[in-house]
């Protein structure tokens, strides 16, 4: 691993720093028309869709320059590079590589200018961890697929405008992960409802979602019939490179630095007690390790190699750091841990405990720490199947 950038890269990096002193003001001066500013410098920057290919709208860049943006941006707290989150990371990327040429054009440019949200039908109730085994049926009827099932855990299905959602169109197949289909749906179709999940915090990032015979033309499938799996998991391999995940573990873990700094215990600063500097370390060596772990997984993204299941590795880290760093955050607190944002006393506006409580967003989005380890100890580590 070569921890060296080149001139060129340099020079990026360079790039981009120049453009965010100039473009983005502090946290505090981002009001007003600054999103609206935002959203369309970037765009314009062709940042939108960075690593997408040129002939689609995308940036054209390299693996390494798009890591060197990511990692700039998460240290300065930037906004989002969009704001169609699912379409971003997981929906753009498949109709891409797998998309007819009028998918490429009906999505892909509304995708890159944010004009609204995708949500991702992948988890069932009945299913577990297990997404291989989903049993939401689509059954073939002419020119439409007619859908029948539920879905669960959908992420920002209450305000989606369209689904990719995974069906199972031949059952029996063996193996499991064989027969099943990949649907583009809207979600004003006759048929779909959504019923969102509120958290401890009072969010709904999920929802359930259920299919009464929702009829999606056969122009709305995604790729072949019956290779839904190979799509999904090319899919999912664009959301997690954990490089980005790690500058912001480190802008928290500074924050969480700076709640020592100002709170008490016994009477002394908290940081100079030596069983919170301990925990401290702690957190900074194990985003240290992520870190690390991220680079290997860059280097060999940059050599053309594929990167797998490995990458569960810091979906894993990442989603019990975001809850300790939160805990550890309201245990400085003392008595004033159990006040809200609702509390004109509460400590940082309640920052942590929102974050404590809105945990399910970290944790359940992209695959449960059960089926991360599954993952690891299948795939990485040869163990039995579960």
């Amino acid at each position: 691993m070569d921890f060296n950038l080149t001139p060129e890269e340099e020079a990026f990096r360079g790039d981009v720093r120049s453009f965010l002193d100039e473009h983005l003001p502090p946290e505090s001066d981002r009001g007003g028309m600054f999103p609206l500013r935002w959203a369309k410098v970037v765009r314009e920057k062709r940042w939108v869709g960075f690593s997408w290919p040129r002939d689609v709208g995308g940036g054209g860049a390299t693996v390494m320059q798009q890591a060197i943006l990511k990692e700039e941006l998460s240290q300065r707290a930037a906004p989002p590079l969009g704001t169609c989150i699912m379409g971003l990371a997981w929906v753009g990327p498949a109709i891409i590589q797998h998309g007819t040429e009028e998918q490429k054009r009906q999505f892909i440019p509304d995708i890159l200018d944010s004009k609204y949200q995708w949500c991702t039908g992948y988890s069932e109730p009945a299913v577990g961890s297990d997404l291989a085994a989903l049993q939401c049926r689509g059954v073939r009827d002419g020119d439409h697929y007619v859908v029948t099932g539920q879905k669960i855990w959908t992420s920002l299905a209450e305000w989606a405008k369209w689904m990719i959602l995974l069906v199972r169109t031949e059952v029996g197949r063996e193996p499991k992960h064989e027969g099943i289909t990949c649907l583009l749906v809207p979600m004003d179709s006759p048929g779909l409802t959504v019923k969102p999940i509120r958290d401890l915090a009072g969010h709904s990032f999920f929802a359930e979602v259920f299919f009464d015979g929702v009829r999606v033309p056969v122009e709305n499938r995604l790729g072949e019939e019956g290779k839904g799996w190979q799509i999904t998991l090319g899919a999912l391999a664009n959301e997690r490179s954990g490089i980005a995940e790690v500058a912001g573990l480190r802008r928290r873990l500074d924050r969480l630095r700076e709640l020592a700094r100002v709170r008490t215990l016994d009477g002394r600063p908290a940081l100079e007690d030596a069983r919170v500097r301990r925990r401290l370390a702690e957190f900074h060596t194990r985003i240290s390790a992520m870190r690390f772990n991220g680079l290997r997984f860059l280097t060999r993204q940059v050599k053309g190699e594929s990167v797998g299941s490995e990458t569960s590795i810091n979906k894993l880290h990442a989603a019990r750091l975001e809850q300790q760093l939160a805990e550890f955050g309201i245990e400085l607190q003392g008595s004033y841990g159990a006040l809200t944002g609702g509390s004109d006393e509460a400590v940082a506006g309640g920052h942590w405990q929102k974050q404590a409580l809105g945990w399910g967003t970290t944790v359940i989005g992209g695959g449960t720490p059960n089926v991360q380890k599954n993952i690891i100890a299948e795939r990485i580590l040869g163990l039995p199947h579960d």
